[in-house]
């Protein structure tokens, strides 16, 4: 694993490009809105288009180049993880599902003991 320190680019061009791909990509959502008249593919070309441009500008901004290695990063991490067999599935959510089953049972006998305190005996002693 690597553990590079992140430090947050603050670049004017860096900011820039991040709002200006921001901006293409909800260009292209009102598009998609306000193109009501038109075709169906006109319109998802537009909202295609504007995220399309809003990705790929953010792509060359530093931080999109951050976001890449992010996803890359946690890719091989992903893969290097270690996943149960279906036998240590099905053990495990037998367990889970049995103390399920058991801790119901015991909140079950506490609220009828504590119903039977409050209504049995204590309301009998009031009367």
């Amino acid at each position: 694993m690597n553990n590079q320190n992140v430090e947050p680019s603050t670049s004017k061009a860096d900011t820039v490009l991040l709002t200006l791909a921001i901006l293409f990509a909800v260009v292209g959502v009102i598009a998609f809105s306000l193109l009501t008249d038109q075709t169906l593919a006109v319109r998802l070309a537009a909202l295609a288009g504007g995220l399309v441009a809003g990705v790929v500008l953010a792509w060359f901004s530093p931080s999109g180049k951050h976001l890449l290695n992010y996803g890359r990063q946690s890719w091989e991490e992903l893969r290097r993880v270690v996943w149960p067999t279906r036998k240590e599935t099905i053990n495990t959510t037998g367990l889970v599902i049995a103390f399920v089953v058991v801790i119901a049972g015991f909140l079950f006998i506490c609220d009828k003991l504590i119903e039977w305190g409050l209504y049995d005996v204590l309301l009998r002693l009031s009367l």
